[in-house]
């Protein structure tokens, strides 16, 4: 039975994307892939065809309300806890001008990604089985993306020390959140800070024909993350800097 891919279209139009064929084949080989795998290991709660493509899909993209120039420029950017691809693969399926590194800490999901990207036949795009808090500290990658990107739950402050290592000066790191941060921000902002890091923006907004709220948290990278972080694995979520 063919999928319907018409909200998508419709989500991807306000945006100022225009979903094409090859686009559309992609995520619906992602969508099949996912399912499948899903069956024998835990990749998603969300499995409903439109439901993805909603929450998952559109929700990836939802980026472009942060970055508008993503589809012109060729941003080197990294997805921290990356999981089942999100957001990276669908922001690579839209934008191929982007190059993509997802990181992810179990090897089983890693092993997904790499036969995700195989069979979508995308090119500048790796996956890669390890911890924020070890690869920050290799020199290939520290502080060497325009762009660090993260749909992983955990409180910003954490997130912070995860991510703000590997974006370069002037760079942004950005955090996909489904509330309002506020009063998260208010005990996060020392730990930017320290990091290197300044508060740039939040975009708020609800993914179309959805009442599902989005805010990107953009953080902008001014000077270089102190060496000694991220801290070794485990405390920058159970001691976060305050």
């Amino acid at each position: 039975m063919k999928k319907d891919f018409s909200q998508l279209k419709k989500d991807l139009n306000e945006f100022g994307i225009e979903l094409t064929a090859e686009m559309e084949e992609q995520f619906l080989l992602y969508y099949n892939m996912l399912i499948e795998w899903n069956s024998f290991m835990n990749l998603t709660a969300i499995t409903d065809f439109d439901e993805v493509l909603k929450k998952h899909f559109t929700d990836s993209v939802s980026l472009i309300r942060a970055i508008p120039d993503l589809g012109e420029k060729k941003y080197r950017m990294i997805d921290i806890g990356t999981g089942a691809g999100f957001p990276g693969i669908p922001l690579k399926i839209v934008f191929p001008n982007i190059s993509v590194v997802l990181l992810d800490s179990l090897n089983k999901r890693v092993n997904f990604l790499k036969e995700v990207i195989s069979k979508l036949q995308l090119t500048n795009i790796t996956a890669v089985h390890g911890r924020a808090e070890d690869f920050a500290q290799n020199k290939e990658y520290r502080e060497s993306f325009d762009l660090c990107v993260s749909r992983a739950v955990a409180n910003l402050a954490t997130l912070s020390e995860y991510c703000l290592p590997f974006v370069k000066k002037n760079g942004r790191f950005i955090s996909y959140k489904s509330e309002k941060v506020s009063e998260e921000f208010d005990v996060s902002g020392k730990a930017i800070s320290v990091l290197g890091g300044e508060y740039e923006n939040q975009v708020t907004f609800e993914l179309p024909d959805s009442d599902i709220y989005r805010n990107l948290f953009i953080i902008k990278k001014k000077s270089a993350t102190p060496g000694k972080y991220p801290r070794k694995a485990g405390l920058p979520s159970k001691e976060p800097i305050s």
